[in-house]
C-alpha cells in the first residue's frame, strides 16, 4: 500500500487524527497532515482545485469524514476537562504550544539567516496582535458564537491546516468561540456549528491556498516570523486573566496543588509539543 494509493480506511483514520488539530490548542492540523504524509497533496489540491479535482477529490473524502468523526468523538471529553480543570488544562495547552516554538523558529530560518526585518515582523506582530487580542472585546465587542462567528472559526481552522505550526484553537480561546464550538460539536449542531465552520474553512482554503503557497515561496522567513508573533502573543494571553473576554482563564480559588499540577501539565505539554514538531521535521 503506497502513500499515494493508501486504502480509504487508512485515510479515514488519518482524518480522525488531523481532527486533533482542529480542537486542541497547541496542536496544528497542518503539522499532523505533514506527519501523516498528505499535507503537500492537500495544499496542491486546494491551490489547483479545478485542475486536480478528478485526481484528488475522492482521495480526500474519507479524510474529511474521519475529521468529522474525530471532532464528534473528542469534543465531549475535552469540554468535560475544561469545565472541571480549566487552569490545569490551559497550562497544558500553553506548554504544548511552547514546545513547538523551537521548530517554528528553525523553520523560519530554513531559507536563510534571520535579519533585522524578521525581528521587526516578529516583535511588531507580537505587540500589535497581543494588544488587539487582549483588548478585542473593548475595541470591537465580543465576537458572537453565531453563524457568522463560526464562519470565522472555520476560516481560522483552515489556516491551521494551510500553515503547519499555526494552532487555530488558541486564537478561538481568545475570541471566545472555543467552548461554544466544542458544545456545538458535542450536540451535533449541523446547521448552527458544523455548516458555518465548513463554509468558513472552504472559503479560506479557496482564498488563501494559492496566496499561502506564493508567500511561503517568496517571503518564507517573513511569513513565519509573523506566525511566531501571533503564536507567542496568543499563548501568553491563554494564561493571562482577561475580565472582558468571553473566555478567559480564572485563578480564583486555585490551590497550591492546582498550581503544581498546572506546572506539570505545562512541562508534559511542552514535551508533547516538541516531540510532535520533531515528527513533522522527520516526515515533512
Amino acid at each position: 500500500m503506497t502513500k499515494q494509493n493508501d486504502h480509504w480506511l487508512s485515510r479515514f483514520f488519518k482524518g480522525i487524527v488531523i481532527a486533533l488539530g482542529f480542537i486542541l490548542p497547541g496542536v496544528s492540523g497542518g503539522v499532523l497532515a505533514a506527519i501523516l504524509g498528505i499535507y503537500e497533496r492537500l495544499l496542491g489540491f486546494m491551490a489547483h482545485f479545478r485542475q486536480r479535482f478528478k485526481q484528488d477529490f475522492w482521495y480526500f473524502v474519507p479524510v474529511g469524514l474521519g475529521g468529522l468523526v474525530g471532532i464528534a468523538l473528542l469534543s465531549a471529553p475535552l469540554e468535560f476537562l475544561l469545565e472541571r480543570a480549566q487552569v490545569i488544562v490551559l497550562w497544558g495547552f500553553a506548554g504544548a504550544i511552547i514546545g513547538t516554538l523551537p521548530a517554528l523558529m528553525k523553520t523560519a530560518t530554513a531559507h536563510g539567516p534571520r535579519d533585522a526585518a524578521d525581528y521587526g515582523w516578529f516583535f511588531g506582530t507580537l505587540l500589535i496582535s497581543g494588544g488587539l487580542l487582549y483588548f478585542m472585546s473593548d475595541l470591537f465587542g465580543t465576537l458572537p458564537a453565531n453563524f457568522g462567528g463560526f464562519v470565522v472559526a472555520g476560516a481560522l481552522i483552515a489556516l491551521g491546516v494551510l500553515v503547519p505550526g499555526l494552532s487555530p484553537s488558541n486564537l478561538l480561546l481568545i475570541l471566545g468561540l472555543f467552548t461554544p464550538m466544542l458544545n456545538g460539536f458535542k450536540r451535533f449542531d449541523i446547521i448552527g456549528v458544523y455548516l458555518p465552520i465548513a463554509i468558513g474553512g472552504i472559503l479560506a482554503m479557496a482564498i488563501f491556498s494559492k496566496a499561502m503557497d506564493h508567500l511561503l515561496q517568496h517571503f518564507h522567513s517573513r511569513v513565519y516570523h509573523f506566525i511566531l508573533g501571533i503564536v507567542t502573543a496568543s499563548t501568553i494571553l491563554i494564561l493571562v486573566p482577561n475580565p472582558n473576554a468571553a473566555e478567559s482563564i480564572v485563578y480564583t480559588g486555585v490551590t497550591l496543588m492546582t498550581l503544581v499540577w498546572s506546572l506539570l501539565a505545562c512541562v508534559a505539554g511542552g514535551i508533547l509539543g516538541y516531540w510532535m514538531s520533531q515528527l513533522e521535521a522527520k516526515y515533512k
